[in-house]
C-alpha cells in the first residue's frame, strides 16, 4: 500500500504548528509529511519589531527548519515556491518541481494591506517579513547618519521624524522599539534624543482596539510620556518620498513611513482557484476544508483562511488563531487517515498583550487578568517561552533566553540590562586560577593526610581519606565503625563497654561545648572557633544519606571518589575546561557539605565565587575557548544535521 502523502505549504506559525501535530500523531503510520516554504527558516513574526528597531540581532528571530524538525523523521523539508495547485489531480506545482498529495494544508499567511493608498509601495516601509525588518533597520541607520550631517534644520527634522501608520499591536510595538533605540542612535551619530520625532497615525478614533479600553489608555499615556505623538481620526491618503498627506489635507514631513495598518491574504494564493472573501482570504468550512473542495482533502489555515465562527466575524489574523486553525485542520487530516471523526473549529483566545519598548507592556489575559509594566512584559516572555515548548525546540528556547536577557545592549530588556553578559571575562581569570588552586590544595590534603607533601611514600596514611577510617561524621556510620572495632577486639568486658560509652559521652559534651564557643563570621579571626553552617544534619537529608551511604564499605568508596572528583574539578578550573560545569558542581558540593554538618561559615564564599566564575571565565586563557565551540559544532551536526540555506529541492 502506497504511503499517505500530506503536504503543508508555509512554515509560519500555522504551518509549523500543523506539521508538528501531524508528525506526532501520525508517528508509526505509513505517512510522509512534506513541509514546503520559500525560506529555509521559520520567522518569529511577533518579534519582527525587535529586529527592525535594533534591539536584537537578525538571527534572533530566524529559526532554521532543520533544527525545528530534525527529530521528526516522518517530515521532509523542501525550500521552494508554490506557483499552482492542480486540485483535480491533487498535485502541488512549484518553481522546481511537482508534489502529489493525498491531503493538503495551505498556510501561506498574509501580507500588508495598503488599501490602495498612493505611494505606500514606492515610498513606505511595511513590517511583515524578515526582509521587511532588515530593510527598516538599515534605512533608519542610514537616514539618521545622513541627518547628522545635514546643515538644513528643516530637512534634518524631516529625516529624524519617524511615522508609524496603524495603532494595532505591530504598529505600537514598532514605535516602542523606536522609543528605546533613539538614545543609542543619538549617541552614535552625535545627536540629541530630543532631535527625534515619533508619531503614530491612526485612522480610527482609538488605538489598540483589540485591548480593553483601560489597557489601551495606559499604553497611550506611557507613549505620550516618552514623547510619542498620537494622531487619531487621521487617515493617510498619500505617501511621498519626503512627506505624508492626511485626509484633512495636512502634511507631515518625513522620510520614514512604516505602514502597519492592515493585513490581507498573500497574493501568492490568489490564483489557486479557491473562493475568496474579504481581503482575498480563502473561504473554508468549519473543518477548515477549502470551500468547494471538501472531497479533495484541501485545508486552509492561519492568516489565509476566512471562516466566520460567528456571522460577520472571521477568525482574526493573530498567532492564536493561526495555531488553533492549524490544529483543527491537522486533527481532521489525522482523523481522515486513521478513520476517526472530524471536529469543527472552536476558538479559545486566551488574551492579548503588547510590548511598548523593552521594559513596558500591557496585557489582558482571559479577559479577566489585566497587567501592565514589568508584569505584562514578563508574561509576554513566558508566552514566547511556552511557544518553544509547544513546538518542542529546547535549542531555540535557549537562544531566545540568551538573546532577550543575556546578549542585550543598552539596557533594552525587563532587567534593564543587569542580566546582560557583555563584559570582559579576562578579569575573572586570576580568580578562576586561585579558586582552582584552593580546591587542589584542599583536596590534596585528603590524599597526603599527615604525611609529607614532598614524600609520596608517606601519603595515604594517617589523616588521609584513603585509609579504612570513615571520615563522614554520620551517626549510623560511626556506630558501625564502633561495633566493628568492638567485634575485632573480641571478648570485650562490660567495663570496656562502659568506658567506651563514657568516652563517647565525653566526646559529645566536648563537641557541644565547642559548638557553644564557636563564633559566627565570614573570615577567620585568630583564636576564635569558626561556626559550622549546620551543627547537625536535617532529618530529610539524613534519610537521603542513609540510602546513599548505608554502610562503611560504601562510605569508604565515596570518600575516595570525592577526593579524586575534587582534584578533577580543581584541575578543570585551573586550565579553564568546562568552567561553567565545574563551578556549578562546586556549588552542589558545598551545599552537600553544609547539609552534612561538615562546612563552616568562614568558607561560605566558595558559593558566590563559583557563581561569579559561571560567566564564561574559561573562554579567556582557558581551554573552553577552543573546546566548547568544538563541542557545540560537533553535537549540533550530530543532533540537528547540517544546517543549509535550501532543503530537499528536486
Amino acid at each position: 500500500m502506497a504511503k499517505e502523502k500530506v503536504l503543508v505549504i508555509g512554515a509560519g506559525y500555522s504551518g509549523v504548528a500543523a506539521t508538528k501535530l501531524l508528525s506526532k500523531k501520525l508517528k508509526g503510520t505509513d505517512t510522509q509529511i512534506t513541509l514546503i516554504d520559500r525560506h529555509s527558516y521559520h520567522t518569529m513574526m511577533t518579534e519582527l519589531h525587535e529586529v527592525a528597531g535594533g534591539r536584537v540581532e537578525p538571527t534572533a528571530i530566524q529559526y532554521d527548519l532543520q533544527r525545528l524538525f530534525c527529530r521528526n523523521k516522518n517530515v521532509d523539508i523542501v525550500t521552494d515556491t508554490v506557483v499552482a495547485i492542480d486540485k483535480e489531480n491533487k498535485v502541488v506545482k512549484t518553481k522546481l518541481g511537482e508534489y502529489p498529495f493525498d491531503h493538503l494544508i495551505i498556510g501561506m499567511g498574509g501580507e500588508p494591506n495598503d488599501f490602495g493608498t498612493p505611494g505606500v509601495k514606492e515610498n513606505g516601509f511595511t513590517l511583515w517579513s524578515f526582509e521587511d525588518a532588515l530593510r527598516i533597520r538599515k534605512h533608519i541607520e542610514a537616514i539618521v547618519e545622513k541627518a547628522a550631517i545635514e546643515p538644513d534644520a528643516e530637512k534634518r527634522k524631516a529625516m529624524l521624524t519617524f511615522v508609524v501608520c496603524g495603532s494595532g499591536f505591530t504598529g505600537i510595538e514598532m514605535v516602542g522599539e523606536l522609543m528605546d533605540w533613539r538614545a543609542r542612535l543619538a549617541k552614535d551619530f552625535k545627536l540629541k534624543k530630543e532631535d527625534f520625532t515619533l508619531k503614530v497615525v491612526e485612522a480610527m478614533p482609538t488605538i489598540l482596539n483589540m485591548l480593553d479600553r483601560g489597557g489601551a489608555a495606559k499604553a497611550e499615556r506611557y507613549m505620550k510620556k516618552h514623547g510619542v505623538e498620537i494622531l487619531t481620526n487621521s487617515p493617510i491618503v498619500e505617501v511621498a518620498k519626503d512627506h505624508i498627506v492626511l485626509k484633512d489635507g495636512s502634511q507631515i514631513p518625513t522620510h520614514t513611513l512604516i505602514w502597519t495598518a492592515g493585513v490581507k491574504a498573500t497574493s501568492d494564493a490568489a490564483d489557486f482557484g479557491i473562493e475568496k472573501a474579504r481581503a482575498n482570504r480563502l473561504v473554508a468550512n468549519e473543518y477548515m476544508q477549502a470551500k468547494g473542495y471538501e472531497d479533495k482533502n484541501i485545508y486552509i489555515i492561519g492568516d489565509l483562511v476566512y471562516y466566520e465562527e460567528t456571522p460577520g466575524k472571521p477568525t482574526p489574523q493573530i498567532v492564536q488563531a493561526a495555531e488553533q486553525t492549524a490544529h483543527c485542520a491537522a486533527e481532521n487530516v489525522i482523523a481522515s487517515i486513521k478513520g476517526g471523526e472530524k471536529h469543527p473549529f472552536k476558538s479559545n483566545y486566551q488574551g492579548f498583550m503588547v510590548s511598548i519598548g523593552s521594559r513596558y507592556g500591557v496585557a489582558n489575559l482571559f479577559d479577566k487578568i489585566k497587567l501592565s509594566g514589568f508584569f505584562a512584559m514578563f508574561m509576554k516572555h513566558v508566552v514566547n517561552l511556552k511557544y518553544f515548548f509547544d513546538i518542542r525546540s529546547g535549542y531555540y528556547m535557549f537562544q531566545y533566553i540568551m538573546h532577550e536577557f543575556f546578549h542585550i545592549k543598552d539596557e533594552r530588556n525587563i532587567m534593564r540590562g543587569h542580566s546582560s553578559r557583555y563584559g570582559n571575562v579576562l578579569w575573572s581569570v586570576p580568580l578562576r586560577i586561585f579558586y582552582g588552586l584552593m580546591w587542589l590544595i584542599e583536596s590534596s590534603k585528603k590524599v597526603v593526610g599527615d604525611g609529607q607533601w614532598l614524600k609520596p611514600s608517606t601519603w595515604f596514611g594517617q589523616g588521609s581519606w584513603f585509609t579504612d577510617h570513615v571520615v563522614f561524621p554520620f551517626p549510623w556510620l560511626q556506630e558501625q565503625a564502633a561495633t566493628t572495632g568492638a567485634s575485632a577486639a573480641g571478648g570485650a568486658s562490660e567495663a570496656t563497654s562502659a568506658a567506651s560509652g563514657a568516652a563517647a559521652s565525653g566526646a559529645g559534651e566536648a563537641a557541644s561545648q565547642a559548638a557553644q564557643q564557636a563564633h559566627f563570621g565570614f573570615s577567620y579571626a585568630y583564636g576564635e572557633q569558626p561556626m559550622q553552617v549546620l551543627d547537625h544534619m536535617p532529618k530529610w537529608f539524613e534519610s537521603i544519606m542513609k540510602v546513599m551511604m548505608p554502610n562503611k564499605e560504601i562510605a569508604l568508596f565515596f570518600q575516595k571518589f570525592m577526593t579524586v572528583f575534587e582534584i578533577c574539578i580543581a584541575l578543570a578550573l585551573i586550565v579553564g575546561l568546562f568552567t561553567w560545569l565545574a563551578s556549578a558542581t562546586t556549588i552542589a558540593l558545598v551545599v552537600t557539605f553544609c547539609l552534612s554538618g561538615m562546612f563552616f561559615w568562614v568558607n561560605i564564599w566558595f558559593i558566590p565565587v563559583a557563581f561569579a566564575l559561571m560567566n564564561g571565565s574559561g573562554r579567556a586563557f582557558g581551554l573552553d575557548h577552543w573546546v566548547v565551540p568544538w563541542i557545540q559544532r560537533t553535537l549540533g551536526r550530530w543532533w540537528y544535521g547540517d544546517v543549509k540555506s535550501r532543503y530537499g529541492t528536486k
